[in-house]
């Protein structure tokens, strides 16, 4: 069969201003699922093609698809929809399913709000979505047999129909390698070098209560072998040229023993390849610290939140402020990059809390700080507790950015977040002694910081 999967053009304006694009990982793990059974497939990455929704239009016309796949985060999901709309419009007959992290927890809402979407894939989808490309290869659009496919929902008279949920992979080294020859790697990059994304294991043993990654893959920590791991990068880099990696694991470091054991076959095989990788505070030590970076390891992403220890406690988040510091310090007496994402907003905050979180990334002072409002996603604890208070102040889902406020903070009515925001980026950024140090550095980092507080600070409508 025809297969086209779909990553929809985005008004999501932030993205356009950062400059950085990404590979569509999800849709080339389906792609490269599919292709084992001898499909016609084609992704269109809009973002990175800079495509609107006329030149998709055009790609589903001439590729003329039967089946097509659309992916969708909760801020791009009308974009989603939109897509799904012109591809109906092309072909009635097509059959459009759509999945990704929003639809994955708002099934029913999906089905309904949008009659062009025929089926929703729920959860880790490579599995679910082979089968339905074989159903439907057989059937040719019969859906008397639907409930049968696991980890789906679907409209059937009138009702929505939804199916039991799927087991996740057990063994990820058996899931192939994603179809990167059907993507645009040349376009893919970062400082000038060719970049690419890995993702090396899935689940989350956590549990924040900002975040779905337990909810979307579980709590189940599930890893690739180190092995499976190495063997990817050498593709990546023998047949695309690629340079730059970034690890998009939740944790990177959950098992200090894999992570060392990655390593120690990066440094052996001598691959030439820099990278990056997300962490958590509790989770680092420094004899794992200088490994990652004798491995090429330049950057460690890690998640500190807030300044206020009363903050950390609501979100679940499990770290203290102390682990926050000592890992901070440790990471740079390696003298690696540090990248700090810090949230405001968090139910029961309050203006000193806010003042808290600030100063407390100025006395840490990470290499990068991104600030954040938080943002009560479908899928995540935040979300129901947020639904069931009353505090949601719309379910305009092309809101849901990070960077617009969503949701009331108790007790706060009258605090502007995205003002707070704005005070974040510019107290930490304008700092005299950060300024000198990002002159000096002109590495990553001084790339990363440029792009990304120029187009924050577009995004909150300020003029440079």
């Amino acid at each position: 069969m025809k297969v086209m999967l779909i990553l929809p053009p985005s008004k999501f304006v932030l993205k356009d201003k950062l400059g950085i694009t990404s590979i569509p990982l999800g849709l080339a793990y389906l792609a490269s699922f599919i292709e084992r059974d001898n499909h016609k497939i084609r992704i269109v990455d809009s973002a990175t093609l800079r495509y609107k929704i006329q030149d998709v239009k055009e790609e589903i016309e001439r590729f003329n698809p039967e089946i097509i796949g659309v992916t969708a985060t909760t801020s791009s999901i009308y974009d989603a929809y939109e897509v799904a709309k012109i591809a109906k419009e092309v072909n009635p007959g097509v059959k459009v399913v759509m999945g990704g992290p929003h639809v994955s927890f708002t099934v029913e809402e999906t089905l309904k709000e949008c009659p062009f979407v025929d089926i929703v894939v729920r959860g880790e989808g490579e599995e679910t979505f082979r089968e339905l490309v074989g159903y439907f290869e057989s059937s040719r659009g019969d859906i008397s047999s639907l409930k049968e496919i696991r980890g789906i929902a679907f409209r059937n008279n009138g009702k929505i129909i939804q199916t039991e949920p799927r087991p996740f992979i057990k063994n990820l080294d058996n899931i192939p390698f994603p179809a990167y020859h059907l993507l645009p790697m040349e376009k893919y990059s970062l400082e000038g070098k060719r970049f690419a994304a890995i993702m090396t294991s899935r689940g989350c043993p956590f549990s924040c209560i900002f975040c779905s990654s337990s909810q979307l893959f579980g709590k189940i920590w599930r890893a690739r072998s180190p092995e499976n791991v190495i063997e990817e990068i050498k593709l990546l880099k023998d047949k695309y040229g690629v340079r730059e990696i970034e690890f998009l694991d939740d944790t990177f470091t959950l098992n200090k023993k894999r992570a060392k054991r990655i390593c120690d076959l990066l440094i052996k095989e001598d691959l030439g390849v820099s990278w990056s990788c997300s962490s958590r505070v509790d989770t680092i030590d420094e004899s794992l610290i200088e490994k990652l970076k004798k491995a090429g390891c330049h950057t460690i992403y890690l998640g500190i939140e807030s300044g206020s220890q009363e903050m950390l406690n609501i979100i679940s988040k499990g770290i203290t402020l102390t682990q926050a510091e000592r890992a901070i310090n440790l990471i740079k007496k390696v003298n690696l990059n540090t990248f700090g994402s810090f949230i405001i907003g968090i139910p029961g905050e309050t203006v000193k809390t806010i003042k808290k979180t600030i100063d407390f990334a100025k006395k840490l002072s990470p290499s990068f700080a991104q600030f954040t409002i938080c943002t009560p996603y479908p899928g995540t604890k935040l979300f129901e507790i947020a639904k069931e208070k009353g505090w949601l102040l719309t379910k305009d889902w092309s809101k849901y950015t990070i960077l617009d406020q969503v949701m009331k903070i108790p007790g706060m009515i009258t605090i502007n977040l995205n003002r707070w925001l704005l005070k974040a980026y510019l107290s930490f950024y304008l700092r005299p002694k950060f300024i000198i140090e990002q002159l000096k550095r002109k590495n990553f980092l001084f790339f990363v910081t440029k792009k990304v507080f120029r187009g924050v600070l577009e995004y909150v409508g300020v003029k440079e």
